[in-house]
């Protein structure tokens, strides 16, 4: 029996009932990917100034904040261009092969990060492990997606998401304890990197525990290259399969429904980038004014608000189902709006805005980002669902990428880190205009 299609505890209502240890381990196997890539992203963001401080040249040290958003921003055109290509051949080649190739490259080129002799070297390093961390993604996704009940689906899709958040922990975790015993002294920052090697061992696992997705088989033995219900594409045995954006692009409604889902993910990821890069050096600002230590509060709330996004990911597959899609997604983009006024327009008392950035964290980066591994997979067929799944996801950084570089100019040109977070976070407004258009999936089998 397929995981797929295991049955359900007669007279159980329970949305777990009928899981089994197979959707289990495809679910494991799926999170720790993602979490590994929690870790690498935020290991990347917390030993950038140990790392530049060791790396950069006395004459590029006066402009380490610029030479900071190079490297994330690589990282993030990195992450796009490999979460483009890693959803298309995913559909290609399956899930589970997908999976394994990206997890052991981003971890080799981690390993080598390690090594880095110069900034060059580093920037290099980082487009490449960008390239790994986002093909795994869209793997993930379609492989819970498609092995899980539709009951269960968007329960197992935002646990599925939680894993980045608790990478980002275990990254936070990890700088601690070697900034406690700094065995390296000021080359330390070198271990986190060594320590992002070691899920190529994790590789072996995936080999072994996970299944490929049985409904991604079917429509290629079929040879159904359709993008979405109502528009499937049968081919000839001698007709070649169409490119799989292609079949997305050239269906009326598979590139609508494309570019109205882009949109809200250019939204939620450009308002969480306002947000989440100024909140450590404006909870700075705001201890200090206030006569608290300086060098405290940024790291502390930092970590509430991915704890508040951690929340998030772990509900949103219930609320989505109790709720409805779209209302979830006005749901989210109006909390997004809403929250962040409510955290940069409001000078806070030091000693409440860690309440302030929990809620904060909710919405900006966890239900912000929780409805795309759950509702872009429920628009689209088997071939070309991590296709337009990852293109939806990812198509937005190729434009976010810029934003880490030109941050110092931003602040400067819209006069100050509140006006500038305030007026970028306008852009959640689409959230409350596109959903009307986009279809209600909830109750809804999985396109198949």
């Amino acid at each position: 029996m397929s995981v797929e299609t295991a049955p359900m505890e007669p007279g159980s209502t329970a949305w777990h009932a009928g899981l089994t240890r197979s959707h289990w381990r495809i679910l494991g196997g799926s999170y720790l990917g993602w979490l590994f890539d929690g870790y690498e992203t935020f290991a990347l963001v917390i030993v950038l100034p140990a790392a530049l401080a060791t790396l950069l040249t006395a004459e590029q040290a006066g402009a380490s904040a610029i030479y900071a958003g190079v490297a994330i921003g690589m990282t993030l055109l990195g992450w796009g261009l490999g979460g483009l290509a890693g959803g298309v051949l995913a559909d290609y080649f399956g899930r589970k092969r997908m999976m394994m190739i990206s997890v052991f490259l981003y971890a080799l080129f981690s390993g080598i990060t390690a090594f880095s002799p110069n900034f060059a070297a580093l920037i290099v390093l980082r487009f490449l492990t960008g390239i790994a961390l986002g093909s795994e993604w869209s793997t993930g996704i379609a492989l819970v997606a498609e092995s899980w009940p539709d009951r269960a689906r968007p329960k197992g899709l935002g646990f599925l998401q939680s894993a980045f958040g608790a990478g980002a922990f275990i990254a936070a975790g990890t700088w601690a304890v070697f900034s406690i015993f700094n065995p390296l002294g000021e080359e330390t920052w070198r271990l986190m990197f060594i320590v992002g090697a070691l899920p190529a061992l994790f590789v072996l696992y995936l080999r072994r525990a996970l299944e490929e997705s049985q409904q991604w088989l079917t429509a290629v033995r079929q040879r159904r290259w359709g993008a979405v219900e109502g528009e499937e594409f049968q081919a000839e045995d001698n007709t070649s399969r169409p490119f799989t954006l292609t079949s997305v692009f050239r269906s009326t409604e598979g590139r609508r429904r494309v570019w109205l889902a882009t949109s809200l993910s250019f939204a939620a990821t450009t308002g969480w980038w306002a947000g989440s890069a100024w909140l450590p050096s404006y909870t700075e600002q705001l201890a200090t004014a206030q006569g608290a230590a300086p060098g405290v509060w940024g790291p502390r709330i930092s970590l509430i608000y991915t704890a508040g996004a951690v929340l998030a990911y772990l509900v949103s597959g219930f609320v989505a189902d109790a709720i409805g899609r779209r209302r979830f997604l006005l749901m989210v983009f109006s909390g997004c709006l809403a929250s962040a006024w409510l955290t940069f327009a409001v000078p806070w008392n030091i000693s409440v805005f860690p309440l302030v950035a929990f809620i904060y964290g909710i919405f900006t980066l966890g239900f912000a980002y929780a409805w795309m591994a759950i509702y872009p997979v429920e628009l689209f067929m088997p071939a070309v669902r991590a296709s337009a799944a990852s293109c939806i996801f990812n198509g937005a950084r190729l434009v976010a990428w810029v934003f880490p570089i030109i941050a110092g100019t931003l602040v400067i040109n819209f006069g100050g880190i509140v006006n500038a977070v305030l007026i970028m976070s306008t852009i959640y407004a689409l959230g409350l205009v596109v959903p009307w258009f986009l279809p209600e999936t909830v109750g809804k089998p999985l396109p198949r």
